[in-house]
């Protein structure tokens, strides 16, 4: 018995050495070559995917209709003199000696002008001619071919007894007395052929005498004869026979795929279209498939499909985490899908190659299972194994091409054991013969080959690339100053380059070693998953989406009447005695082509065709030519790109010599203390007051202050880019763009003065806002007049420029810092509130605080909001004014919920309250006003204006759009409309101040401030022909709000309207105070209010951001804290009028001296303490 187990286990260990030897070998020569590897299976596989993609395009699943109808099956037997439906499958019901017949039939539909005419016909009938006669099967000239009048249609033998009447009407050849004609029905029934359609007169006469038929062949033929929607033709083909029913399908295909003519085939229509109108056509079929195979199957059917769908969508979101935790992002994880679907793809092809049809939908319900159990296991332990041995060494010291040989040769034979085992599990389930198991069985086998060789083949190319990138990487963070301080740094040359998409989160198999290695259980059970799939098809426990879809409706009166025809020719024949089966095919649709006339010559059209047909299908065709062209690019690139690489650890260590040359050469000047004059300036250098013609410096403090703006702290941290101060050649320093942290600041402002890099885009470019804002501040300074710029006090460090790019300024060259003061508290609505306000005014913070300090005294002050709306007033003209004023009614009336409705629709805050429409000749102006949430609204409201104009274009489409801003908004600009009708808020505010506050706090009187508002405010606006600015200063307290908060501060035109009442109350005791500002516009998220200042002023009114349960609360109480606060600073200004201290206020603290350029030491004291403008 050992002789037996010696040669056994002899033979087991030739074949591991054999497959062993060829794995090694594949994967040695990928890990050698890995590009070119990865490029060769690309394009295998791009070349499989344009085969399977051209079969897809011919396959009738994805025709042109919408649901797809299966052939009906109809049996007559010999004593039945009518037909009964039977099931296509059950062809135990069938005598075995019955005549077999297919009908198919052909609808020629022309909906909008009929098919009656004569041209149509004549069409038709040539159409017919062709297809009868002229049409051969099969393609092949090697064989005998067959035409359907000679060969392939249904004939009968009719007895002696049988008149030749029955047969006048079908003519179509000429046969002896005793076979009849082939079996159609057509137009030729009417008219023999085309000569006789031409000469006949009267073609409407013609119909109406032989009414009867043409009602058969005619769809949708009306009384009179004068328009039918299409013409059917109906061909019978004797199919008693393999070949034969063979032939009939070949001639089926061919006619359906005719090239377009006079009569254009619907099912070949599809090949016209570009790619994405057939993508759509796809979709949209397979979208009504799924539905109707749902609608057909059981529900523990649909249930099994619906869980391995979501075990298949778990088992790729396992995927990607696993490979995550390894340290891959996504390329790995994306190669080991792609490894997959190459694999499905030559699978595919493989197997029709073979002669095997994998239906539809068997893939459909297989795929899942096929993901689940075969799933990503194997490329998984293989990456794992790769990351492990790599985390050994540092990579720099590695042989990449060894490591992952290693990891193959731990793997590789456990991998092909269970490969094996699987696929000899399938391959049992392929010899089973049972329908959709077979076909799937064969599929997965071979699967399972084709991705156990392009893992070993092309995934291993991958993950070679993928170690040889990651050993890049490293070689390349460690730069010149790191080696010099002994520290690494990250480069930003890697992140902006194809090594970002290879990069890991963190150190290439990180923590891999510490994983557990996959025990034989997972093979195991994979294993019996498979078993127990292919037993239960077996034992047919599940038999998911096995129905029969919609078949052929034969009640039609086109194919009712055919099969009556049809069954009584076969009764009156000498095969009567024989049972009759016919199947009725889904009719092929033809449209009629419309005509173009061309003035171009066929001899140059049709080369001209031919050339562009071969243009297509090589150059212009989505796979070929793109997946060319990334290949090529791809390989281009990273071979370019690996080569230089190659050179840099030779050019780092000559730049750290450099550098130390240098160093040495700068501690030596400092040590020897040798004076330099400005003409011997490194860097930048900020040109400050000139002192003298020949300032002495000590190199170090020179350098310090060059580099004081543009080499700065960015939060905390310092810049990485280059910090030489050699300036190289401007081409060498292009080489380098790519590379700004290698670039000093002076090559970078070379670039720019030499046109190599745009000034507005140096954000982008150097990836450092705070260095590119310093940079364009040199630029613009020694490109100015003063040439001051450089050296100024703008402020440059410590800001948000992220914030501020691409949403509030741009070509920023610093900040300008405003001083920010705080009126009050102020007693607002019951809320003490303290109110920032930014200001270069003198007196106005406290001027405005001692108004808030009065009417605290008086109990504070209440608003409200009476109205909330921002406007648009879009511009349109009119041919006329009829048509103008016809407009402005529509949107008055009928259409005035259209246009809110489609206003509503752009968005989830804006809601249209109002719409106010005046005339100007025959320009028409449409003001919206619409709530727009916490947001001042602007673009909002916008976005809502566009969308309704052109929904009123629809209705009249005679209107042309002058602007979208026709200045009945009216924004940023004085109107009466906004003081009027009100923009954004509109808000009313009042306080009772007593008249004892009123002299202690104010020092002026109750009857004073009445008489001086009344004289002021209303009488001298009024004088003044004023809009809206019946006040004392409003726009001063509003504008210093806006600015702190964040708003636009242009608006501060429209939002300062504003009157302001006072009377004396309580028998002239008390002062009522009241300021009413009807076009606040204001919000609380979006513009200025991104940025951090401004969002801490807003966090201090408690009103940042949006409301979190009533949308647009937010941005009303910022409106009434404005309106609260104006009226405080109009109350303290007109006290100040009244009792005369504006003037000596001002002219003792709003005048100050200016502060001196350079100032040496602190400059004195004033002896001005704050907040005492005006004495309370």
């Amino acid at each position: 018995m050992s002789l037996p187990n010696h040669s056994g286990s002899s033979a087991f260990k030739s074949f591991s050495y054999i497959v062993g030897t060829g794995i090694k070998r594949a994967a040695k020569l990928s890990t050698r070559n890995p590009i070119e590897m990865i490029v060769v299976v690309l394009i295998l596989s791009s070349f499989s995917y344009f085969y399977l993609f051209n079969l897809a395009r011919t396959s009738d699943i994805f025709s042109g209709t919408v649901t797809r109808l299966y052939p009906t099956s109809v049996y007559a037997p010999t004593k039945d003199h009518s037909f009964s439906v039977v099931d296509r499958t059950a062809d135990s019901t069938i005598a075995n000696n019955a005549v077999k017949v297919h009908l198919h039939q052909i609808v020629v539909s022309d909906p909008k002008h009929g098919v009656l005419s004569r041209q149509t016909l004549a069409s038709v009938l040539r159409f017919q001619q062709m297809a009868e006669n002229e049409i051969y099967v099969p393609d092949s000239t090697a064989v005998n071919r067959f035409a359907f009048n000679k060969d392939l249609c249904y004939k009968t033998t009719l007895p002696s007894s049988y008149s030749s009447h029955s047969s006048d009407s079908n003519s179509n050849s000429n046969l002896n007395s005793k076979t009849s004609p082939c079996f159609a029905h057509s137009p030729a029934d009417i008219w023999q052929d085309e000569a006789t359609l031409l000469a006949d007169k009267n073609i409407r006469s013609t119909i109406e005498a032989n009414l009867d038929t043409a009602k058969n062949v005619f769809g949708d033929l009306q009384l009179n004869a004068t328009y039918a929607s299409s013409v059917t033709l109906s061909y019978a083909f004797n199919t008693t026979g393999d070949y034969r029913e063979h032939l009939a399908d070949m001639w089926k295909h061919k006619v359906a795929t005719l090239p377009p003519a006079d009569l254009v085939s619907l099912s070949n229509i599809g090949q016209q279209e570009n790619v994405f109108a057939w993508l759509f056509i796809v979709t949209r079929n397979v979208i009504f498939r799924v539905k109707e195979l749902i609608d057909l199957a059981d529900n523990i059917d649909i249930i099994v499909i619906l869980v391995g769908y979501i075990m298949m969508i778990a088992t790729f979101i396992s995927l990607y985490v696993n490979m995550r935790a390894m340290g891959s992002r996504y390329t790995l994880a994306t190669a080991v899908v792609f490894n997959g679907f190459f694999s499905f793809m030559l699978a595919l092809l493989t197997v029709r190659a073979l002669g095997v049809d994998v239906y539809p939908v068997v893939l459909a319900e297989a795929i899942p299972f096929l993901a689940v159990t075969i799933g990503f296991e194997r490329p998984f332990k293989l990456t794992k194994r790769v990351f492990q041995f790599s985390k050994e060494t540092p990579l720099t010291k590695q042989e990449i091409r060894t490591t992952i040989m290693r990891a193959v040769d731990t793997v590789a034979l456990p991998i092909a054991r269970d490969c094996f085992m699987e696929i000899i599990v399938l391959v049992l389930g392929a010899k089973s013969g049972i329908s959709g198991l077979e076909e799937f069985c064969l599929l997965s086998a071979i699967l399972l080959a084709y991705d156990f060789i392009i893992m070993f083949t092309w995934y291993t190319a991958v993950l070679a690339l993928k170690l040889e990138l990651l050993r890049i990487r490293e070689i390349n963070g460690i730069s010149a100053d790191d080696i010099k301080k002994g520290t690494k740094k990250s480069t930003g040359y890697i992140r902006r380059t194809v090594i970002k998409a290879f990069s890991d989160d963190h150190a290439a198999g990180a923590n891999t070693a510490n994983q557990k290695a996959d025990g034989p259980i997972i093979g195991r059970v994979k294993l019996l998953m498979i078993v127990g799939f292919v037993v239960m098809h077996i034992f047919k426990f599940c038999s998911a989406f096995q129905s029969v879809g919609p078949q052929v409706n034969i009640t039609e009166p086109s194919i009712a009447v055919v099969l009556d025809q049809l069954l009584e020719q076969h009764k009156a024949s000498s095969q009567a005695s024989l049972p009759l089966f016919v199947q009725v095919f889904p009719a092929m649709p033809f449209h009629v082509a419309t005509v173009n006339k061309s003035f171009v010559p066929d001899a140059i059209t049709r080369p001209l065709e031919a050339l562009f047909d071969t243009y297509a299908v090589y150059i212009q065709h989505p796979v070929i030519s793109k997946w060319l062209t990334i290949a090529l690019f791809v390989s281009l690139f990273l071979n370019t790109y690996l080569f230089n690489v190659a050179k840099q650890p030779k050019q780092i260590v000559e730049q750290v010599n450099q550098d130390k040359k240098i160093t040495n050469a700068i501690e030596s000047t400092n040590n020897t203390h040798i004076e330099v004059t400005e003409k011997q300036k490194p860097t930048i250098q900020s040109p400050g007051p000139v002192v003298s013609s020949a300032v002495v410096m000590s190199p170090n403090h020179k350098r310090s202050h060059n580099h004081h703006h543009s080499h700065s702290h960015s939060h905390n941290h310092h810049s990485n880019h280059h910090q030489s101060d050699i300036v190289r050649p401007i081409d060498e320093c292009v080489a380098l763009v790519r590379t700004p942290e290698m670039l000093n600041d002076e090559e970078v402002i070379s670039l720019v003065e030499n046109g190599k890099m745009a000034s507005y885009a140096l954000e982008k470019v150097l990836g450092d806002l705070q260095r590119a804002v310093g940079i364009r501040r040199a630029l613009i300074s020694r490109a100015s007049i003063t040439k001051t710029l450089e050296a100024s006090a703008l402020p440059l460090e410590n800001y948000h420029y992220d914030k501020v790019m691409g949403a509030c300024c741009e070509n920023v060259i610093g900040y300008m810092p405003i001083p920010v003061g705080v009126a009050g508290p102020m007693n607002i609505d019951g809320d003490l509130i303290h109110i920032p306000m930014a200001t270069t005014e003198g007196c106005l913070v406290a001027s405005t605080a001692r108004g808030c300090k009065a009417i605290n005294a008086g109990g504070g002050a209440s608003t409200i909001v009476i109205a909330d709306g921002m406007t648009r007033g879009p511009c349109v003209e009119f041919p006329t004014i009829l048509r103008a004023a016809a407009c402005k009614l529509w949107i008055e009336n009928e259409g005035n919920d259209i246009v809110t409705n489609a206003f509503n629709s752009t968005s989830r805050f804006a809601r249209l309250r109002k719409l106010k429409i005046a005339l100007a000749g025959k320009l028409v102006f449409i003001r919206f006003s619409t709530t727009t949430g916490d947001a001042m609204g602007m673009n909002m409201i916008s976005k809502g204006c566009e969308k309704a104009l052109s929904i009123i274009t629809e209705h009249f489409p005679d209107m042309q759009i002058i602007s979208l801003s026709g200045n009945y908004c009216t924004d940023k600009k004085p109107a009466a409309i906004n003081w009027i009708e009100g923009r954004g808020k509109s808000v009313v505010t009042e306080a009772v101040i007593p008249g004892a506050i009123v002299e202690k706090v104010l020092k002026t009187t109750v009857a004073a401030l009445v008489e001086l508002n009344i004289s002021k405010n209303l009488i001298g606006s009024a004088m003044a022909g004023s809009v809206g600015g019946f006040n004392a200063h409003a726009a001063n307290i509003l504008t210093a709000i806006y600015l702190a908060t964040g708003q636009d501060p242009a608006q501060n035109v429209e939002s300062s309207n504003c009157i302001t009442l006072m009377k004396a109350v309580n028998d002239t005791k008390d002062l009522h105070i009241s300021c009413t500002m009807p076009s606040i516009e204001v919000g609380t998220i979006g513009g200025g209010t991104i940025l951090p200042p401004q969002q801490s002023m807003l966090d201090m009114l408690g009103v940042r951001g949006p409301h979190p349960t009533e949308p647009g609360k937010n941005a009303q109480r910022l409106a009434r804290i404005i309106c609260a606060a104006v009226m405080a600073g109009e109350l303290s200004l007109c006290a100040a009028l009244a009792a005369g201290h504006l003037v000596k206020a001002h002219m003792a603290h709003n005048r100050g001296t200016q502060a001196p350029t350079i100032t040496s030491g602190p400059a004195p004291s004033t002896g001005t303490e704050p907040g005492t403008c005006i004495k309370s």
